[in-house]
């Protein structure tokens, strides 16, 4: 039924549906703002309170663990290694604490108290074991070794009630996490049905207040259009939808003059006319500037292939030229050497041995630099190379180094790679002679390893050497950084520099694999397109 409210305006209508429907929104969003902020205490006290004080009792529990280990491998094999973990775990126990405290484990709270008495019960194991691991102890007793697992089973038990009630409190947490959770999503459930009932009541009043008399006053403007431009357009219902009426009205009778008016709108689209092709002429030229970046970029590609040409000049002056004064103060203090050996004193031979090794140093440092400049400049054939054969040309070349340090190189199997075989000689040479070089007490063991990781074969070297930090990961990889004295280790500190050039080269990558148990550089080289799947 249609109901005609010519005296009430539409703004009328739609602020007091806007006024139900903001009371009920605030209500709905007070209530899951509520929920929201319970959530997130609850998931901040879970996260960062609770979580960081289970992680610590487990550090500690580990670094009790440890001390254990040391002072009982120490017991029995009396040897000062052996007493690392204790040392270490020491530590790590006062970190672990000091942590605890710092998130809230003080006396008088529970984790408080639990710490105090994790604490005592290995202070108390710390103190009967202390004279048996020092320097000049003597053997340790099948007593004293009963009553320091007596004193560390009271350690254990404190340790486990510390976790049973953190585990506890975790639980705690969860649980109210959880409930947080469930009453938000009521929440929002809430605020769901009161929007769908809202716009129900949006929809129902505009349709009786606004939609209705809207489509009769677009009936007799459609009578107009259609056929009878006499007749009188009225409207009806509120006042804004009268007013249009009358507006339409208006119009209808400025009909004529809306002739006037396309004619005018005539002569603007001759004007328009005459500004795309002003438009079109200042596209023209644009091509021509366009046609001038072009020579100048063409200009710029001559010079910097002249540039090349400069550069590669330059690797042959330094290779040749540069080197010539090298080789022949080297030559000429070597003939010193032999010829007034035993006539100079012991300085005068040392200054002499001085020169040469610098000499000779110079000349390698030289050949380092410009085989590390030509990766790239002069590319050679890219073929399909067997990297298992490419290793043993490498472990051959190294066969001396092999040989003096007792070493031993072990492969797995390979896959075929598209590459320049001697830079790839090359990176497998340097990285397996650093193996050799960088060794600790033992002989040198290297193990080299590919798989598959989708397009491209991710190859694995590892050995067993001294080890490299992880904060020095990326510095081995810059020319010239060393991380030993030349006394130590010798060499130029290109050799990993290069190793990364020529794998960038092939489109490949290369780095220090810090989480690895030994020492691990690993390097990708895209899997060729002949190639199936590993």
């Amino acid at each position: 039924m249609s109901v005609d409210v010519p005296g009430r305006p539409i703004r009328g209508w739609l602020a007091l549906l806007a006024v139900a429907e903001a009371v009920l929104l605030l209500g709905a969003l007070v209530a899951g703002g509520i929920a929201l902020n319970n959530l997130t205490e609850a998931r901040t006290r879970l996260l960062d309170v609770i979580a960081p004080q289970r992680l610590a009792a487990i550090q500690l529990s580990t670094a009790l663990l440890n001390q254990e280990s040391g002072v009982r491998g120490y017991q029995l094999g009396r040897q000062p290694a052996f007493l690392v973990p204790y040392t270490d775990g020491v530590r790590a126990q006062s970190d672990a604490a000091t942590q605890l405290r710092q998130l809230g484990a003080v006396p008088g709270t529970r984790i408080g108290d639990d710490l105090e008495a994790v604490l005592r019960a290995a202070a108390a194991w710390q103190a009967a074991a202390a004279p048996t691991i020092a320097p000049a102890a003597p053997p340790v007793t099948p007593a004293q070794v009963e009553r320091g697992r007596a004193q560390f089973v009271e350690v254990r038990r404190a340790i486990d009630t510390q976790l049973d009630h953190l585990a506890a409190i975790r639980d705690a947490g969860r649980a109210e996490l959880d409930a947080a959770a469930s009453f938000l999503n009521a929440m929002l459930v809430a605020v769901a049905v009161l929007v769908l009932l809202l716009f129900g009541m949006l929809f129902l009043g505009l349709r009786q207040v606004i939609t209705r008399p809207i489509l009769r006053l677009a009936g007799e403007v459609r009578r107009v259009a259609d056929a009878d431009v006499h007749h009188p357009v009225r409207g009806s219902g509120p006042r804004e939808i009268a007013q249009l009426g009358a507006d339409v009205e208006a119009m209808r009778q400025r009909i004529l003059d809306e002739v006037a008016e396309l004619e005018q709108a005539h002569a603007m689209l001759d004007r328009r006319t005459r500004e795309a092709e002003r438009s079109n002429a200042m596209l023209e030229q644009s091509n021509t500037m366009l046609e001038r970046s072009n020579a100048m970029l063409d200009r710029r590609t001559r010079e910097l292939e002249r540039s090349n040409a400069d550069l590669e000049q330059f690797a042959y002056v330094a290779s040749h030229d540069l080197q010539e004064p090298l080789r022949k103060v080297a030559s000429f203090c070597q003939l010193l050497q032999r010829r007034y050996q035993g006539l100079l004193d012991e300085r005068g031979e040392q200054y002499i041995e001085y020169a040469v090794d610098g000499a000779k140093r110079m000349q390698v440092l030289i050949n380092d630099l410009l085989a590390f400049s030509r990766v790239g400049r002069n590319p050679g054939e890219h073929v399909v190379a067997d990297a298992g054969a490419l290793v043993d040309d490498a472990v051959a070349n190294l066969e001396v180094a092999l040989s003096l340090s007792g070493g031993k190189v072990t492969r797995g199997d390979l896959p075929e790679v598209r590459v320049e075989p001697a830079l790839m000689t090359a990176v497998f040479q340097n990285l397996i002679g650093n193996a050799l070089k960088f060794k600790g007490e033992a002989p040198p063991e290297v193990r080299i390893t590919a798989e598959r990781d989708g397009g491209d074969w991710v190859f694995s070297v590892s050995d067993n050497g001294i080890g490299i930090d992880a904060e020095y990961a990326e510095r081995v990889f810059a020319l010239f950084q060393r991380l030993h004295t030349r006394s130590a280790y010798p060499g130029t500190g290109i050799g990993l520099a290069l190793c990364r050039r020529i794998l960038e080269h092939h489109g490949g990558r290369i780095w220090l694999d810090t989480e690895a148990a030994d020492t691990t550089f690993r390097f990708t080289l895209p899997a060729h397109e002949d190639e199936g799947d590993a």
